[in-house]
């Protein structure tokens, strides 16, 4: 098949949908959803960049902190069955 008219099928397919999106009110629904995001988004407050440091550096600790304690209770766990066995 010719290039070109893969092409064409594509974009008539595609305008085929936005025109039915519009059509049905979607779209109009979907830039309320996207402005009404931006506004709550800006009453936000964001974390400045030492305060985002500090709080990746609490989550590799943390992260770290959980991950030694799943070995060692698995280790401990592991003694335990080998002992009752």
């Amino acid at each position: 098949m010719n290039e070109f008219v893969k092409i064409g099928i594509w974009v008539a397919v595609i305008g085929a949908v936005f025109a039915f999106l519009w059509w049905r009110g979607y779209l109009k629904r979907f830039a309320a959803y996207v402005a009404e995001t931006r506004e709550e988004l800006r009453k936000c407050t964001w974390p400045t960049v030492d305060e985002l440091k500090g709080l990746t550096v609490l989550v590799f600790v943390a992260a770290l902190a959980l991950g030694l304690f799943t070995v060692v209770v698995d280790f401990i766990a592991s003694k335990l069955v080998l002992l009752i066995t």
